[in-house]
């Protein structure tokens, strides 16, 4: 019977693949002795890290940490910077300058920066890449670079439950209500009511809820129905396989 060449494996695979596991494994333990969190802060010191809050490592930029204020519960992923004040080192007064409240969310890669006031309310989840900022370059003066140029600030206020897709940027002196849906890629300036849905470079509302008449357009796609707390992985594997039999039975065939 012949011999399949993959029976054997090289030494040197062997090795390779010894070599990958434990790169991972050590990769895993710097993660978890990296990340940041109230009872090991490392070399960050929060005007407050709530419990259950946890910074993913590698950390972004993070300075001006005693004038910002992380609430309970909150996930700051990978590479996330949170600045508060135009460079390190700055006395900035008695009062927090970034703010986030209970159990919000900042995907990795998001910037946060707070030179002035800038808040984040609770519950407010961010997809990765999203830039929230507080100051913006001035081009007033033709003859100076808009980089030397002193930039303007204003306050930011995102409202709690609010989600901002990828990519968003929300600039200076805007305001957000609560419960606002901000597409992927958009740019956010001025006030943006509550429960709706802005999108676009300016953003502009594209969706809103009224009280009488719901949703307006009205949207396309069924509410999700919440599943039952006891629910098993069986019944829910069950369920799965229900709705993407529905949506084949709805799907139009090929042709008409």
């Amino acid at each position: 019977m012949p011999i399949n060449g993959n029976l054997f494996a090289s030494p040197s695979r062997w090795g390779r693949a010894l070599l990958t596991r434990a790169v991972h494994l050590g990769w895993e333990g710097v993660r978890r002795a990296g990340s940041v969190t109230a009872a090991h802060p490392g070399r960050l010191r929060f005007r407050r890290l709530g419990e259950g809050t946890r910074l993913a490592f590698p950390q972004g930029t993070v300075f001006g940490e005693g004038w910002i204020e992380l609430g309970d519960h909150c996930i700051i992923g990978e590479q996330v910077t949170l600045t508060a004040g135009m460079m390190p080192g700055l006395d900035l007064g008695p009062d927090p300058i970034l703010t986030l409240g209970n159990g919000v969310v900042l995907g990795r890669g998001s910037h946060v920066i707070a030179d002035t006031r800038v808040t984040i309310g609770s519950d407010t989840y961010c997809g990765p890449y999203v830039y929230i900022t507080s100051t913006n370059h001035s081009y007033d003066d033709p003859d100076q670079p808009v980089g030397k140029q002193w930039p303007r600030t204003e306050p930011v206020e995102i409202g709690p439950g609010c989600w901002l897709g990828t990519g968003a940027v929300v600039l200076p002196g805007a305001r957000l209500g609560r419960n606002v849906v901000v597409a992927a890629g958009a740019v956010v300036r001025g006030e943006v009511p509550d429960h709706c849905v802005v999108a676009g470079a300016p953003a502009r509302v594209v969706r809103s809820w009224d009280a009488a008449a719901g949703w307006q357009p009205p949207l396309r796609t069924p509410a999700p129905v919440p599943l039952p707390e006891d629910i098993t992985p069986e019944q829910l594997l069950a369920l799965a396989a229900e709705a993407e039999q529905e949506r084949r039975e709805r799907r139009p065939e090929r042709g008409e």
